[in-house]
């Protein structure tokens, strides 16, 4: 589906990696097989030619990755390795909830969102049929903003969140075409379906419009990316990635993180931790302690490395990773 960021992830991933695929949209006349091939029922799903069935966008890029390295999608030196798989996570776990948060929130996003999936699942539907289905899709859907942590106590969060974001990235996109120099590195296949799906929603669009250019050329350029040079060292980027590692990483999404996995462990029903002085309530998410723990055991393949931890204590983010 056009509208979820990890099937666009992974179509930007095969057109970068020059992969032969066909982009099938998931909708009711293909459903029988698709759920004879889905273990989950999540996109997107990937075939391949020997008969396999592929889901989670991560996962499908890291197997597709041992499977075709060239172009590299990870810098070759370990403080930008890891930093870029760190905000890979942090696209796909904190920044869908910028994306969901959008989407479902306001009116006008409801409306281009549920007529633009029920153009996809029901392409021969009558009028009729169609505004039924955006209704539907609606009362389906907007319940569903608790399950992101979504409401009005977090809103606030979500959207400082969101803003500070666009500042710190229009700043360090400014200078090159991608977050880690003049080749898409994993962290842009995390981040960019985010921001890229916000960019297709009514509220979030004109708020990139309006204060965030190179942002935006950057969504633009992340449908078919193309490398045209080489990834920059760490002392180049540092400078306009550390505060995004500072001010949104280390001090909104791992204690978040790290929370949602403290609750899972105690068996709450809740998660519940403070931040910007707000108590963020919402239920644990299986998920997302999942990939949490994978993030930890690909910090701790590195430990020992003196740089790193200095880049991830100053950040705020080293507490939460071991």
């Amino acid at each position: 589906s056009e509208l979820s960021p990890y099937s666009v992830k992974v179509r930007s991933y095969f057109r970068y990696k020059g992969l032969p695929h066909e982009w099938i949209i998931r909708s009711a006349a293909n459903m029988a097989e698709f759920q004879r091939h889905a273990k989950l029922p999540l996109i997107p799903l990937v075939l391949t030619p020997d008969g396999r069935a592929l889901q989670d966008s991560t996962p499908i890029i890291e197997h597709l990755e041992g499977v075709h390295p060239e172009p590299w999608i990870h810098p070759p030196d370990p403080i930008s390795a890891f930093v870029s798989a760190l905000l890979e996570e942090y696209g796909d776990e904190w920044g869908n909830k910028w994306m969901f948060h959008y989407r479902w929130t306001y009116e006008a996003d409801q409306d281009s969102a549920a007529e633009r999936i029920a153009r996809d699942v029901f392409p021969d539907a009558s009028d009729d049929e169609r505004r039924g289905t955006v209704a539907m899709l609606k009362e389906r859907m907007i319940p569903r903003l608790s399950f992101v942590g979504s409401s009005d106590e977090t809103r606030p969060t979500i959207e400082a969140s969101f803003a500070r974001v666009l500042e710190l990235l229009e700043v360090h996109l400014g200078a090159r075409p991608f977050l880690f120099g003049a080749r898409p590195a994993f962290a842009d296949f995390g981040l960019w379906p985010q921001l890229y799906q916000c960019a297709s929603d009514p509220t979030p669009r004109r708020a990139i419009v309006a204060r965030a250019p190179a942002v935006l050329a950057w969504i633009e350029r992340m449908v078919t990316p193309v490398a045209t040079g080489a990834f920059e060292s760490w002392r180049a980027l540092a400078p306009t990635l550390l505060p995004l590692l500072r001010e949104d990483v280390g001090r909104r999404f791992l204690p978040w993180s790290a929370a949602n996995a403290r609750a899972l462990t105690a068996g709450d029903r809740a998660v519940e931790v403070e931040l910007d002085g707000v108590v963020w309530r919402q239920e644990p998410q299986k998920y997302h302690a999942k990939s949490l723990g994978a993030l930890r055991a690909r910090y701790a393949a590195v430990h020992g490395d003196d740089e790193l931890e200095r880049v991830l204590e100053g950040t705020g983010c080293l507490a939460w990773l071991t």
